[in-house]
């Protein structure tokens, strides 16, 4: 099959989606991304529409793209001005791009009642933009807004509005699925008619309102489409738009056309991780291909069946794009995900089948207690660690004492004072606080940071608090899921206890050794060849300490 254009417009229609800005900075950075990734041409904005899309497209011009080429996207010129001296277009020209996006109006229903011009005058907005920007040197994609809504409620004009933009030059025309509502079978049965009848390339754009924006995409790729339109991890106004990180790995992995090699498709995980960063947006841990829970198993019979053939519950092999498999242990466990972890964690020799057997237990029954560990990845890789003959802690805990008082003055303070055994011998130290889980944090790392330097590295960057039984008031048992960042990797533990401040001792005690011995500084415990607890973050850091 002919190799499918890819388009990427993150930029500009990813950008209405609420809760995104971008500065100029993160579009450039995600333009290059979108190069490496191989995409084929990435909208850089609307020129005309603030000065921002502007300046980025005077700087764009310095970077060194391989692969990409930048576009710029304006509507048709006005019915009340000609084209050469309406702004809007000037502005697209002053974007200096070799390929410019034009959008019109398809749908009768919106040339009467939004422009509010006769059909003929729409057809002549249309045709005359396209001829004015060729005449001026420049590649015309055209892109049909509301194609198939416009379609459905007369075909005739429909066709006729992509006739004008091809008699003006435009190479390529796309039709846009607006609304998002459309079916894939209309789609693919509207499409085809399309390619039947046009003399150039017919791309598609499609929207996810009905969640269908990678469907719809695929069923017109079907029906002769070889030019898709998407946003990196479907972001986009309303509910998104269709997730073309999906769609390559589709396209490539389902339908075995070539839109990008295979190195660049292992980059797929990366870079949607990435552009969601930039967004300042969480990834979405159950998005299809990239999501760290994508090739996630939890279910004890997944888990065993994944041990003894890895393909046997995965759709394909995960590092095809860029990710990797991962065994959850949980309550659901069997000997299967303990086995699978311990491969995975580099362990020098596997647990037996009956040690398996009584971590997966253990696991159990402190999840009955109220313990969560399919959150806490770095606690559940410890009780593996820690059931390993010659563990070795590195501290032991011998008391603590937390005090809150009003001081006059000074307001609410916290007072911890920590005695720990580290390598046979005796640190009693004390530090203050805003909260008592931060005075205990300080306290714990003033002792350690002697023995244990690289602690220094150490962020805690999220705190979270569960009531279990909110029945029992103030004495309810509560779960406490600490993140701590070292450097671009995070990685969760929890504890869980009727009293908040041994929970939070808890997570904090886990989260300090799974990090050392996460970076090897643990004399005789192995660190992780591969380690599945730590995940790239993709929120904001913060160097605050929880106060608890």
């Amino acid at each position: 099959m002919t190799t499918v254009e890819l388009y990427d417009t993150t930029l500009r229609d990813g950008t209405q989606r609420e809760g995104i800005s971008l500065s100029v900075n993160d579009k450039l950075r995600i333009t290059q991304l979108l190069d490496d990734l191989g995409v084929h041409y990435v909208e850089g904005g609307w020129p005309g529409s603030n000065p921002k899309d502007a300046e980025y497209f005077r700087r764009v011009r310095d970077l060194d793209l391989k692969h990409t080429l930048v576009c710029a996207f304006s509507y048709t010129g006005r019915a009340d001005l000609a084209v050469e001296e309406d702004p809007s277009v000037q502005a697209l020209l002053d974007a200096g791009t070799e390929v410019v996006t034009i959008v019109g109006k398809t749908w009768t229903l919106h040339v009467r009642e939004v422009l509010r011009v006769s059909l003929e005058e729409n057809l002549r907005m249309i045709e005359e933009t396209v001829r004015y920007l060729r005449a001026q040197g420049r590649r015309v994609i055209y892109d049909a807004e509301h194609f198939f809504d416009g379609y459905r409620a007369d075909s005739a004009y429909a066709l006729e509005t992509l006739e004008a933009a091809i008699r003006g030059g435009a190479e390529t025309v796309v039709l846009c699925d607006t609304n998002g509502g459309s079916m894939p079978w209309d789609v693919e049965e509207i499409t085809r008619a399309v390619v039947a009848r046009v003399p150039v390339r017919v791309g598609i754009h499609t929207h996810n309102d009905a969640e269908m924006g990678v469907a719809n995409a695929l069923a017109a790729v079907r029906a002769g489409a070889t030019h898709v339109q998407g946003t990196i991890n479907g972001y986009g106004e309303r509910v998104g738009n269709c997730n073309l990180i999906s769609t390559i790995a589709n396209l490539k992995l389902k339908m075995g056309i070539e839109c990008v090699t295979d190195e660049q498709l292992r980059k797929l995980t990366e870079i949607s991780r990435v552009v969601a960063e930039l967004c300042n947006l969480p990834h979405d841990t159950h998005q299809p291909y990239v999501g760290v829970s994508a090739f996630a198993h939890k279910a004890g019979l997944h888990a065993d069946a994944t041990v003894k053939y890895r393909h046997s519950y995965q759709h394909i092999d995960p590092e095809l794009v860029g990710n990797r498999t991962r065994v959850v242990v949980s309550e659901l466990s069997g000997k299967g995900n303990i086995l699978y972890k311990v491969q995975e964690l580099g362990f020098e020799e596997s647990l037996s089948k009956e040690e398996a057997r009584e971590v997966a237990r253990h696991i159990k029954e402190l999840e009955a207690q109220g313990f969560s560990f399919e959150a806490a990845e770095a606690s559940a890789a410890l009780i593996i660690r820690r059931s390993r003959a010659g563990y070795r802690p590195p501290f032991e805990l011998i008391d603590f004492t937390v005090i809150v008082e009003h001081r006059d003055g000074r307001g609410v303070l916290a007072e911890a004072m920590v005695k720990v055994r580290v390598n046979g011998e005796m640190v009693h130290t004390a530090a203050e606080g805003n909260g008592p889980v931060n005075a205990l944090d300080a306290a714990l790392r003033k002792a350690l940071l002697p023995y244990y330097p690289t602690l220094a590295d150490f962020c805690l960057t999220d705190y979270k608090v569960r009531i279990l039984d909110g029945t029992s008031g103030t004495g309810a048992t509560t779960r406490v899921l600490i993140d701590t960042r070292c450097g671009h990797e995070v990685w969760t533990t929890v504890g869980c206890s009727t009293n908040i401040i041994e929970a939070s001792w808890q997570a904090l005690v886990d989260s300090i050794e799974y990090g050392l011995w996460r970076l090897g500084v643990l004399d005789g415990q192995p660190p992780p060849e591969r380690t599945l607890a730590v995940h790239t973050s993709t929120s904001p850091s913060t160097d605050q300490v929880p106060t608890g």
